[in-house]
């Protein structure tokens, strides 16, 4: 008997019991599922905590200003912590090897106001190197330019949430904008910025794109912090040229600033890169825990399978027996039943695929974050279903394929009746119409 005949057999069982079929699939098609939807928010995390820290500059090193308590600030000064300052970026811009660029930036909120519109904002001093540093994309207009930072013009660009605020339907090119007591005239805005949800130092503090910056000179020459003793700036980013020498660059910039602030610890320093790789490390960690605990599903699938499978062995004895005394040898019994087993599974895990990328659109579209449908994951959750079905049914098949068939001929199923007429299927006069059509024949002739 070749495949494409077994084929035909095994699936000529599986829809003669098409309700008890769906129903043992549904373990599988559920697991599959629960695989890929899991594994699809895993894939959407991924990317958003990558998204974010490349937005940091992979190759940047940041100095951050430590938020301090007053009484904290005033004992670091008194010990000659001057802050974070301009000095600093200088220092670490000339005597650190390997440093292409630095970007100090002051902060200051406060209201922004266009006619009766206001917004509670973050004013950010920058200088023009601050956008190719941190990736920021230019929206309307054009970013802060040398001319403008050299000159102390009074201009600045705005972040996509205070755009949208403030001019909501208008162009806010040329524009002024009320920002403290001042006003600045809008000759840009930037694209949206990933939010960030968990603290990195003191880079999680606000929503970026509430930010407004302006050049840092109009900034230290117009505007006063309200914290006594407070720095003179907030942060400087540090770009690196090789990213393998972050670790080492962070290193020095620690002993030159520690010798500057006499040892104060009143500043942090972060690497992006490393929060990346510990980002990703603790994802891959989740995604695996995720995808074991769906895959426990399917596990119980493929115990569902097999239960069945073992019930159909002993509900088809009396087939198997006449199979065997007309020919069919072990090896064709354990194959017909094995397809039925590995059929079972495959078309539960086709379902189960158009479930679960459903139910990953489904979770995207009602949820805050992004979930990500990956090629390998359908891959994995579809080969995890055959994989299945191969394990669950090669028992029960070998069961089938060991069965005597002189003791399978004589194997009656009890009270079982074929028909509403009270005859046995033993003696039913058309060889039981629970057997396969091509089995009906040989029956009555036996």
């Amino acid at each position: 008997m070749d495949a494409r005949e077994l084929f035909h057999l095994g699936l000529e069982d599986l829809t003669a019991h098409r309700f008890r079929s769906v129903l043992t699939a549904l373990g599988i098609i559920f697991g599959v599922a629960a695989v890929i939807a899991m594994l699809a928010v895993g894939e959407g995390a991924k990317r958003e905590a990558l998204e974010k820290f490349k937005a940091l500059g992979v190759n940047n090193i940041i100095v951050r200003d430590k938020a301090l308590s007053d009484k904290e600030r005033e004992e670091a000064r008194a010990r000659f912590s001057p802050g974070l300052s301009l000095e600093d970026a200088e220092a670490i811009l000339g005597i650190v090897p390997g440093v292409e660029e630095v970007a100090p930036q002051a902060e200051f909120e406060t209201e922004a106001k266009y006619s009766d519109r206001p917004t509670k904002s973050v004013i950010v001093g920058v200088t023009p190197a601050f956008q190719s540093l941190l990736n920021y994309t230019p929206g309307l207009g054009t970013f802060l330019t040398a001319d403008h930072y050299t000159r102390e013009l009074r201009v600045c660009v705005l972040g996509a949430d205070v755009a949208q605020t403030l001019f909501s339907v208008e162009n806010p090119l040329g524009q002024k904008v009320k920002l403290d007591d001042q006003w600045f005239e809008v000759v840009g805005t930037v694209g949206d910025k990933a939010l960030f949800t968990e603290t990195v130092g003191e880079l999680a503090a606000r929503n970026l794109n509430k930010d407004i910056y302006i050049p840092l000179t109009s900034f230290l020459r117009r505007f006063t912090k309200k914290e006594r003793l407070a720095s003179q700036i907030n942060q400087i980013t540090v770009r690196v040229g090789e990213s393998g020498d972050l670790v080492e660059t962070a290193s020095v910039i620690r002993r030159i600033l520690d010798r500057r602030h006499h040892k104060n610890a009143d500043y942090d320093i972060v690497i992006p890169y490393e929060l990346l790789k510990q980002e990703e490390k603790e994802r891959r960690i989740y995604n695996m825990v995720l995808g074991s605990i769906a895959a426990i599903s399917l596990l119980v699938g493929g115990i569902g399978i097999m239960n069945i499978m073992l019930a159909t062995v002993l509900e088809r004895t009396r087939e198997i027996g006449i199979r065997r005394a007309v020919g069919a040898k072990r090896k064709e019994i354990m194959h017909q039943f094995l397809i039925e087993a590995v059929g079972l599974s495959l078309a539960g895990g086709l379902a189960g695929v158009v479930l679960g990328i459903g139910m990953a659109l489904f979770i995207d579209a009602i949820a805050e974050f992004k979930t990500v449908v990956s090629p390998l994951s359908v891959l994995l959750a579809f080969g995890l279903s055959g994989a299945v079905g191969v394990v669950s049914g090669t028992f029960p098949a070998r069961q089938a394929a060991n069965v005597n068939p002189i003791d399978a001929l004589r194997y009656e199923i009890g009270p079982a009746l074929c028909s509403p007429f009270g005859v046995s299927r033993a003696s039913c006069p058309s060889g039981c119409s629970s057997l396969p059509r091509h089995l009906r024949r040989e029956a009555l002739l036996f």
